[in-house]
């Protein structure tokens, strides 16, 4: 059907069992929508009222909720349309749109993980010399690079990609992503190859360096006080947490994008899911429970509201 117009619109097919859970899954969505935004809102709009949060570490955690909030709008307005529609259908300049967002935003989470461990660095192994490092130009270059790097990178892919010949109408999955390659006729190399450097750009540089500062951290307050080991605990847990989660889920999408149509559509769909809850929810979870000067705002605020109820 959709071939008639020319490869315009596609077919999202990683639904299932639309006709009976339909109301279910709009219910379960639009619950999980309103909480991302509420427990990120909360997390951005503490960081920019207190002042005593107005330092790097926290200015990047209100960076990755931020990008949290930017993902889901890209995402989940289009699956409430799709699950109340009888057809879940995207036109093709919509989805490379969609594309485009969801990968800029995915690659520039590891760069800000990135530029949050080397604040641990050098708040923590280079404390005299921490305010000179981490001034405030450094953290707007952290900042700029974070999010127009991936910009530039994914921006010529998804050039690329929209302009390849399809011959397939229907992906197996409910957003765009790197399973559109399957419906083209033609399998670019090109495309290939640099998807494998973005790859090592974007995922294995950022996490390796990550990896090597963390070690690092533990290494030096191994053998310093108990109150140097207390705070390198407090601080890059959290940080390790939220990374672990986000290499999990970036695994996901590339077993997901590799599944052959054949497997299971049940696992298929349950992953993507994974994928769109996990990291915008849990990460302001996280950093909230666990950030011992964002924990004690959020009990303020806590105590606030419920004062004024009563």
């Amino acid at each position: 059907m959709y071939a008639e117009f020319n490869g315009t619109f596609i077919t999202l097919g990683g639904f299932v069992e639309m006709d009976r859970y339909r109301y279910l899954y709009f219910f379960i969505l639009l619950t999980l929508y309103i909480l991302i935004l509420c427990t990120n809102g909360t997390i951005i709009c503490l960081i920019w009222i207190h002042r005593n949060l107005h330092e790097p570490m926290y200015i990047f955690i209100a960076a990755l909720s931020l990008n949290s909030v930017l993902f889901c709008t890209v995402i989940y307005p289009k699956l409430f349309i799709d699950v109340l529609s009888q057809k879940q259908i995207i036109s093709h300049s919509t989805c490379m749109f969609q594309y485009f967002l969801c990968y800029s935003i995915g690659i520039s989470d590891f760069l800000l993980l990135s530029a949050m461990s080397y604040d641990r660095y050098v708040s923590i192994c280079k404390p005299l010399q921490y305010p000179t490092i981490m001034g405030k130009r450094t953290v707007i270059v952290l900042l700029t690079v974070a999010w127009s790097l991936p910009t530039g990178e994914v921006v010529v892919a998804t050039v690329i990609n929209s302009k390849q010949k399809l011959c397939d109408f229907t992906t197996n999955d409910i957003l765009c992503n790197n399973s559109i390659l399957k419906l083209h006729c033609v399998q670019s190399t090109f495309l290939i190859f640099y998807g494998v450097f973005i790859s090592m750009t974007a995922v294995v540089v950022p996490v390796t360096f990550i990896l090597f500062t963390y070690i690092k951290i533990f290494l030096i307050t191994y053998h310093s006080c108990a109150e140097v080991r207390k705070k390198a605990t407090e601080t890059c847990l959290p940080h390790l947490m939220v990374l672990f989660i986000f290499l999990c889920l970036s695994f996901f999408d590339v077993i997901i994008t590799t599944l052959d149509s054949r497997q299971s559509k049940h696992v298929r769909f349950i992953m993507t899911l994974q994928i769109l809850v996990y990291n915008p929810l849990f990460n302001p979870i996280i950093y909230g429970v666990k950030m011992k000067e964002i924990w004690k705002h959020i009990k303020r605020l806590f105590y606030q509201l419920v004062n004024k109820r009563i």
